[in-house]
């Protein structure tokens, strides 16, 4: 089949593809409108009257501030920036670490009943510890972040390292590979398909202790904040916003996480071939 072919043949199944994709939320969403306006209560509001809320909330402001407001710059970009900077400490750590126990069985098997009990641990519970440390703030909350995110791709990095066929390995000891042509031509691509795995997991992760850690008192912004005090203030409204944005930011990290995984694995096995 001729790359014309195929790609003629994406091009057609491209809007039974959208359909799929957008049939079910579109439903969802429509019954939601006529439930809520059936239904009539302050406590269930319209999406319609969430997004315009959400609109006037976060993206109505000047043209030359990307359409941001004032309640945007200071909550949701600072939110923003922590969950991304927790989520990349934990992605580089968690791959390195995971690369140095994955290799050796004798480490890992020693490391493998500590890592168990931390990662058991509910980074909830280590916030005490945590404000003692770091004191409240931004360094303490990407402490969380980061302390809570991290296991998922650590492990599966290992797993994944650990999962090598011995042939190639006993290929690599005979030709002298480097330690660093290991990591770089056998086990990262072989923990690659893992490591996105534990990836998706904790991006997720970050989202949700990015969250909890600006519910805490004393955080003067973010998108918690914001939760928290809508709902100081019965603002309905807002609470029903900030999740949909949540909610809609997770969709968005979680798809262009995917279409990374699909671009890096696509090269990989390419490359495999050849």
């Amino acid at each position: 089949m001729t790359a014309q072919a195929t790609s003629l043949g994406t091009v057609r199944r491209l809007p039974r593809t959208l359909a799929l994709r957008l049939g079910v939320p579109v439903v969802a969403v429509v019954l939601w409108q006529l439930a809520a306006r059936a239904h009539g209560s302050v406590f269930f509001p319209t999406p319609a009257r969430i997004v315009e809320h959400g609109y006037h909330l976060w993206f109505s402001g000047p043209a030359g501030r990307a359409f941001l407001t004032d309640a945007a710059v200071c909550d949701l970009l600072p939110s923003l920036g922590r969950v991304l900077a927790g989520f990349a400490l934990a992605a580089v750590l968690g791959i390195v670490l995971g690369l140095a126990l994955g290799r050796s069985r004798t480490v890992y098997a020693l490391c493998d009943p500590v890592l168990q009990f931390a990662r058991a641990v509910p980074p909830p519970a280590l916030v005490p510890v945590f404000v003692v440390v770091f004191d409240l703030g931004t360094p303490m909350q990407l402490a969380s972040i980061v302390f809570g995110a991290i296991w998922p791709v650590l492990i599966n990095t290992a797993e994944g390292v650990r999962g090598i066929d011995p042939l190639r390995l006993d290929v690599a000891a005979t030709v002298r590979m480097r330690p660093a042509e290991r990591i770089v031509l056998l086990y990262l691509p072989a923990a690659l398909p893992r490591i996105f795995a534990g990836l998706r997991l904790s991006l997720s992760l970050s989202l949700i202790l990015m969250v909890f850690s600006e519910l805490l008192p004393g955080t003067a912004d973010g998108i918690g904040f914001q939760l928290t005090d809508a709902q100081t203030r019965s603002d309905l409204l807002t609470v029903w916003a900030v999740m949909v944005l949540l909610g809609t930011l997770g969709h968005l990290f979680n798809s262009v996480l995917l279409t990374v995984e699909r671009m890096a694995l696509g090269r990989h096995r390419a490359a495999h071939r050849s």
